[in-house]
């Protein structure tokens, strides 16, 4: 029962701190949400801070897997690049999106150097390197900056998606995406 309450206040906390920000989230409209007391949250979770680094690490995970999820349908590495415009294009279309968790927690945790700047930063680092993966195994020689390239795409489409619902920006940025693949590729086999 124990586990199960911590990741029930863990599910709750997250709920809440992607719904409403990490800053206008306090401890009490947890512990109100979750149906429990300060005592059980402070046991699983000492901090508030701690609370948000497992949110943060619970987002990790969860786009993670579908990020895996949508490779896995692909067998050609530009394709998998690709596919993934098309796992946050699907994330965008539900109507509880808001924006990129990693985003919103470093723009509310803007101070250098803190947990939570450095949890986004670790996020980004591993969505760029899985990306140069795919970029090195579809044969480009830039795989590091192409992979940079097409994160800025993505990031920037997750912000203008959250300013502006149905912006259709990850589709255009698919788009953008696919012409850089391109010219990666071509510069390749020169």
């Amino acid at each position: 029962m124990a586990r199960d309450l911590q990741a029930y206040i863990l599910d709750v906390a997250s709920d809440l701190f992607y719904r409403q920000g990490i800053k206008n989230t306090g401890v009490d409209a947890i512990v109100k949400a979750a149906g429990t007391t300060k005592m059980s949250l402070y046991k699983y979770y000492p901090s508030k801070d701690d609370l948000v680094l497992a949110h943060l690490h619970k987002s990790r995970e969860a786009i993670r897997e579908l990020l895996l999820q949508g490779l896995e349908k692909q067998a050609d590495p530009q394709q998998k690049l690709l596919a993934i415009f098309d796992v946050f294009a699907d994330l965008q279309a539900d109507p509880s999106f808001r924006g990129c968790p990693f985003i919103n927690a470093a723009a509310e945790f803007a101070e250098q150097g803190g947990a939570v700047q450095q949890a986004a930063a670790d996020y980004t680092k591993a969505f760029r390197k899985l990306m140069a993966d795919l970029a090195r195994q579809a044969g480009i020689v830039q795989a590091d900056e192409l992979a940079g390239q097409l994160a800025m795409l993505i990031a920037g489409a997750m912000a203008s998606e959250q300013i502006q619902k149905g912006s259709g920006a990850m589709i255009n940025a698919r788009k953008a995406g696919e012409i850089l693949i391109a010219a990666a590729q071509a510069g390749a086999s020169e």
